[in-house]
């Protein structure tokens, strides 16, 4: 397994122009979560590059020399971070009642209802009420492609099951093809921005994170947990589900911010102004139209560096459907089974392998815009994240995984507003730092849109 994360991170610190992983120590190498695909050794790949990254930019700021460490049966577990969250020593619920794997008329299909538009939207395209035996009942007498379009058009969430070979066809699958995993483009120009001398790698950087759900907030979570002063940007008609609210909110303020309106744009530009780097999950083109593409945000701070996640890319017919994890995983093939029927990740690899590399390149923007300046735009997938895990190769058979024991000896514990957190603490470290939060989650909108 080692030789794997060994490979898979050179190649990611490849494609940014850095040469690795030679300052990479990994202990462990005992299979970990159960799965026909390499998501032990993605999960440590993902967090040693990541790891790396933050030695790098605090190296260039005067630090010590970047040499990581990973464990990688702490970097898949904290792929799992929210199922081992407790909240007064319980298990906060995640999905809603009619979220899952249905089976169609010649296939299978997965449906996503956490937030109530989606919800009414499977309500609205199978005109039945929101009854999962009713659903499922409407679900089986049609093709699972019709059901996914269905979905998509009243502003739902679903996705087809579909074979590997039928999404390397699909128009979406080529496109995804065409992209690197962590996508750079230079956006402004600025003279270089040096950073001064910090305890901590992201000490004194200002991150605003416009997320929502895993992927973008676990990107935010990651800067904090290195030392970034990370504000998180809501508002009170965007849903949320509230366990991932608190599980991704360690080291972040939250306050809420109405785009919709002038007065929003305007507290959302004054924001902007001081902020070093801006992560946002909206749909591709979403933020643009209100005046918040990575070229303009980078005209209201030169240097600023622009992270956007997507489910499904920000290019190809797909570009703007609205995608999860467990969507992604369906649609791409990586839950198809010889068996014919859906087998899940025993993780959200795609959400949290994306969010560490999201994290990665916020710092590997941030390191580039302290040597040589400018302003960058970051882009990263879902799709392409698995198509990154299916590149790292097949272990066997697709199983349906075994769950691994409650690993008491990664959790802490913390007071919040919440009640009492029990929580998984990063994975990772650096010589002369390990990550980790020093402050609870917050309540949404519970701090001022300042920082």
């Amino acid at each position: 397994m080692k030789d794997v994360i060994n490979d898979a991170v050179a190649a990611v610190m490849g494609g940014l122009g850095a040469d690795g992983p030679g300052a990479l120590e990994i202990s462990g190498d005992a299979p970990v979560l159960a799965s026909a695909y390499q998501v032990d050794a993605a999960a440590a790949a993902a967090v040693a590059a990541t790891t790396l990254t933050a030695g790098r930019l605090w190296h260039a700021r005067g630090g010590p020399a970047p040499r990581a460490y990973v464990d990688v049966r702490h970097a898949a577990l904290a792929f799992r971070s929210e199922r081992y969250l407790r909240i007064d020593g319980e298990a906060p619920p995640v999905w809603a009642d009619l979220s899952g794997d249905y089976r169609a008329a010649d296939g299978w299909v997965r449906l996503h209802a956490n937030y109530p538009a989606h919800r009414d939207a499977i309500v609205r395209a199978l005109d039945v009420p929101a009854e999962r035996a009713r659903v499922a009942e409407a679900v089986a007498g049609r093709a699972a492609a019709a059901v996914e379009e269905a979905v998509a058009a009243a502003g739902g969430a679903a996705a087809a099951l579909r074979t590997p070979a039928e999404w390397a066809a699909h128009p979406q699958g080529t496109a995804v093809a065409g992209l690197p995993l962590v996508e750079f483009e230079r956006v402004g120009d600025c003279p270089a921005r040096p950073l001064p001398a910090a305890d901590r790698p992201l000490g004194g950087v200002r991150v605003l994170d416009l997320t929502r759900v895993i992927a973008g907030p676990v990107a935010g979570r990651t800067l904090a947990a290195y030392g970034a002063d990370v504000l998180r940007v809501g508002a009170d008609h965007l849903a949320l589900v509230p366990a991932l609210v608190v599980d991704t909110g360690f080291g972040k303020r939250f306050t809420h911010v109405d785009l919709r309106t002038e007065a929003g744009r305007e507290a959302l530009r004054a924001l902007i102004r001081g902020a070093d780097v801006l992560v946002q999950a909206f749909r591709p083109g979403a933020l643009d139209a209100l005046g918040f593409g990575p070229a303009e945000c980078a005209a209201l701070r030169p240097g600023l560096v622009y992270v956007s996640v997507s489910a499904w890319g920000q290019v190809g017919p797909w570009r703007q459907r609205r995608g999860f994890d467990s969507l992604v995983q369906l649609a791409t093939g990586i839950a198809w089974s010889p068996a014919g029927r859906p087998v899940a990740l025993p993780a959200q690899t795609l959400d949290h392998g994306t969010g560490w590399l999201a994290a990665l390149a916020a710092m590997e923007g941030l390191r580039r815009r302290h040597v040589s300046g400018g302003s960058w735009h970051a882009r990263l997938s879902l799709a392409r994240t698995a198509r990154w895990l299916d590149g790292l190769g097949r272990v066997g058979a697709a199983e349906p995984p075994a769950e691994p024991a409650f690993p008491q000896d990664l959790v802490s514990r913390m007071d919040s507003a919440f009640g009492v957190l029990d929580y998984l603490r990063p994975p990772g470290a650096l010589d002369g730092y390990v990550p980790g939060w020093v402050t609870p989650p917050h309540r949404p909108g519970a701090d001022p849109a300042a920082w």
